[in-house]
């Protein structure tokens, strides 16, 4: 699998650490200290199929490619506009494609997942190309009174066109059940026959958790991952990893020990975009022109499930 062309695309509106500062207990120095982040871009009037769409027709631009091209639509969200229809589905409508569309939830790695799945299903014959859009619209699940979340998250998509070449040279993914450190409970319905009901409650995390296994599984997976494609960190050209917080990124370098040059950042100016994250940097400094055809990737990312995900591959793309 290779991937042909990338996309994103955020919300018009940019909300800064000053901004948040006029309505909760916090600076942007607090901020910018403890997460790297000094502005994030929030959804006010789009949607999210809106922004998917944006980010689908910029990656399938960039690969030269129309969406009647396409064999198979993955989305990964969190929570999407509608629960059903799938995102998938509507996009799939939205760019006039004709092919099977489904959603994924691996949380922050949905990314990773979906990759994986996509090269899957054209190992399997399935399909030949593949459209992968990661559509995040964290702020609507958050609690704007928790300082310690709403802080960290934006919103946004990213979007990959792959197909059968040659390019991914390993994958590794994970999942630990763990409900109790990062979690969201939606609306427990009013069914009379219901003898338990969760009560609706916004973004939970605790945040001394999630760092400590967030390093430890980025370095370990990206360790695995090389292993398994047969290449050292030192040959790795460019460590794309989750935009979750600098200091989470800055210290997965350290343990692995390598030069601060190879991991490009955007958290700074987008937040955490959950799975949206690593596809909206690696279209970022694609567009940018840092990359070159050749160059080896290697992709990290963790989020609720407890799930990590990790990827090598060989940019191809001139």
């Amino acid at each position: 699998m290779r991937i042909l062309g990338t996309g994103s695309a955020l919300p018009a509106h940019t909300v800064t650490n000053d901004d948040l500062a006029r309505f909760l207990d916090t600076s942007d120095e607090w901020i910018r200290t403890h997460t790297g982040i000094r502005s994030r871009q929030v959804i006010t009037d789009e949607t999210l199929l809106q922004l998917a769409r944006r980010a689908a027709e910029a990656a399938l631009e960039n690969a030269g490619l129309s969406a009647a091209d396409m064999d198979y639509i993955l989305c990964s969200s969190v929570l999407p506009d509608t629960i059903t229809p799938s995102l998938g589905c509507v996009l799939q409508a939205e760019i006039g494609a004709h092919c099977p569309a489904l959603d994924v939830n691996g949380a922050c790695a949905g990314f990773l997942y979906a990759l994986d799945l996509a090269d899957a299903l054209i190992a399997s014959g399935k399909a030949g190309r593949v459209l992968v859009v990661c559509a995040e619209g964290m702020t609507r699940m958050v609690d704007w009174t928790d300082r310690s979340t709403c802080v960290l998250f934006g919103d946004g998509a990213g979007a990959a066109v792959v197909d059968g070449g040659e390019g991914l040279l390993a994958t590794h993914l994970t999942s630990q059940g763990d409900a109790a450190h990062l979690n969201m409970y939606p609306d427990p319905g009013n069914s009379p026959f219901a003898a338990r009901r969760v009560p609706a409650r916004a973004l939970h995390m605790d945040g001394p958790e999630i760092y400590k296994f967030a390093v430890s599984h980025s370095v370990s997976d990206l360790r695995a991952v090389c292993e398994k494609a047969g290449v050292a960190l030192e040959e790795i050209d460019h460590f794309l990893l989750h935009q979750a917080n600098k200091r989470i990124i800055d210290a997965a370098r350290a343990r692995l020990k390598q030069p601060a040059e190879k991991f490009p950042m955007n958290v700074e100016a987008r937040g955490n975009t959950s799975s949206a994250s690593v596809p909206i940097l690696l279209d970022e400094i694609h567009r940018a022109g840092l990359l070159r055809a050749g160059e080896l990737l290697a992709m990290s990312a963790f989020g609720a499930g407890l799930t990590t995900g990790a990827c090598v591959l060989r940019w191809t793309k001139e």
